[in-house]
């Protein structure tokens, strides 16, 4: 009987903060989630970057061995200087020295990855004022992008998602939420190939050093928003028409991201998911909702009331003008008809 009891209360307490319950669980599972990442990365690149340390010390020690003359000090200058440069896009090398990294076709791209939050961080400004009218830009326009996108989407998923999933449902007579999830699937592939494969083969084939697999990873972390940096076209020695190429990209990088966060928007809108969402938000106490039901209902009361009398007044003058009217004496001492 007690265990019964124990039970029951534990059941009713648990039932009673599902939704804490259910966080608590999200957190923990994003912290064991993130704490997995850390331990694959760790150890898939720990091992490739010490080979690039021992690689990079064998090169100094034979350089420093063939050119005896050089003091290592006066080296270890030379390349901070070089990587300094080197990590605000300037490079030292002779076939990179025709390429500016402030062109009109450069900033344009760089202009649109600080919009866009992306951020490669392999062009940054050099100067003081540019960095403070960067400020200024990024305050300015990152919300106007947010507008711009939240606008763009909001009248795309009218035509691509609703639409289409409304006619299929009254036209034929299927499962709203089958017909849903179908083209949410539909529309997820119809995206990936269009943004991410045939991108990814086109990158391979122009960029001398990209094979598919880079390609499509510079594909995803760019339209992820993520901007590594670590891949960023049209920074070739030899690439051709650069700037057209430059303005290219720009275009794909705001289509691409308007076409994720419409595939996105459209997998949200899902029946499913909302449930699966709301397992994790904090639900509205009743009491709460009633008042703001009460509140709601009494604001509507008040504004009906407030136009009924504006209504009654405005009947009311012209009746007083009419009264005013006949209660007013004749010109010139006429008599009242």
């Amino acid at each position: 009987m007690l265990q019964w009891l124990a039970g029951s209360s534990c059941g009713r307490l648990v039932e009673r903060h599902r939704s804490a319950w259910c966080f608590g669980l999200l957190a923990l599972g994003y912290s064991v989630y993130l704490a997995f990442g850390a331990v694959v990365f760790s150890s898939v690149e720990l091992p490739h970057e010490d080979l690039l340390r021992q690689e990079l010390r064998a090169l100094k020690r034979r350089f420093l061995a063939d050119h005896r003359c050089l003091a290592e000090p006066q080296l270890e200058r030379f390349l901070a200087r070089v990587l300094e440069a080197s990590g605000y896009g300037v490079s030292v090398l002779r076939n990179a020295s025709g390429h500016w990294n402030w062109d009109f076709a450069s900033a344009l791209f760089f202009a649109s990855t600080v919009l866009s939050t992306t951020g490669y961080g392999h062009t940054v400004p050099l100067s003081d004022g540019g960095k403070a009218f960067c400020i200024v830009y990024s305050v300015i326009g990152i919300p106007f992008t947010l507008l711009f996108l939240t606008a763009v989407v909001q009248r795309l998923i009218v035509h691509v998602t609703r639409r289409p999933v409304l006619y299929l449902h009254l036209r034929w007579g299927l499962s709203k939420q089958l017909v849903a999830g179908a083209h949410a699937v539909l529309l997820g592939f119809v995206t990936v190939s269009c943004f991410f494969f045939i991108p990814a083969a086109i990158f391979s084939a122009l960029e001398d050093d990209w094979n598919f697999l880079e390609s499509f990873y510079f594909c995803f972390i760019s339209l992820s928003t993520i901007g590594l940096g670590d891949y960023v076209p049209g920074e070739g020695y030899n690439q051709k028409f650069r700037e057209l190429y430059k303005i290219g990209i720009t275009c794909y990088l705001l289509l691409g991201l308007i076409a994720m966060l419409v595939v996105l928007e459209t997998f949200c809108e899902l029946h499913e998911l909302k449930k699966f969402r709301k397992m994790f938000y904090v639900k509205k106490d009743k009491e709460e909702e009633d008042q703001m039901h009460i509140l709601d209902h009494d604001q509507l009361s008040f504004s009906s009331v407030a136009g009924r009398v504006a209504d009654a007044k405005g009947e009311q003058k012209p009746e007083q003008a009419d009264v005013t009217a006949r209660s007013a004496p004749p010109p010139d001492g006429s008599p009242d008809p």
